[in-house]
């Protein structure tokens, strides 16, 4: 046995949410865009902030836990999205942020592939490894102090 049957698939665990996860998996893999339109709110919510603040927030982020959750940049970079536990953005109180939650979908480029428009910054490792709304919203706090003092 090679053990590869243990290793964790970031494209199951992404396809997992949607109504037919085999028939999602399937026109994913086929689509010539390597997107899919995935609903939020099951596994995920996603908080979305612009690329101004989302970067500096990613960096600071990248330097306080070992491993964030899958992290999104739509085109030319305007806006990141970070992957928190589910129900998150009913409890969202911050300004400027938006959030993907139940009832609501977003684009998710497959994992590995590049596809010139939305892409990983933090592709999913297939483990449900989810950013902590906390220690997000401490590194956006930081980083909207770094980006004030210039």
């Amino acid at each position: 046995m090679d053990g590869t049957a243990d290793v964790p698939d970031p494209v199951e665990w992404l396809a997992s949410v949607a109504p037919d996860p085999a028939a999602c998996r399937s026109e994913w893999e086929r689509n010539p865009l390597g997107v899919a339109l995935l609903p939020a709110g099951r596994r995920w919510d996603v908080l979305i902030l612009t690329g101004a603040l989302g970067y500096p927030t990613l960096d600071i982020l990248t330097c306080r836990v070992p491993r964030p959750g899958p992290v999104l940049a739509d085109f030319g970079d305007a806006r990141t999205g970070f992957f928190v536990p589910p129900g998150t953005t009913t409890r969202w109180l911050g300004t400027g942020v938006r959030g993907a939650g139940r009832g609501t979908w977003i684009v998710a480029p497959y994992p590995g592939r590049t596809t010139g428009g939305v892409r990983w910054l933090i592709p999913p490792d297939g483990t449900g490894t989810l950013t902590d709304p906390d220690v997000l919203e401490t590194a956006m706090h930081e980083a909207a102090v770094r980006i004030a003092r210039g």
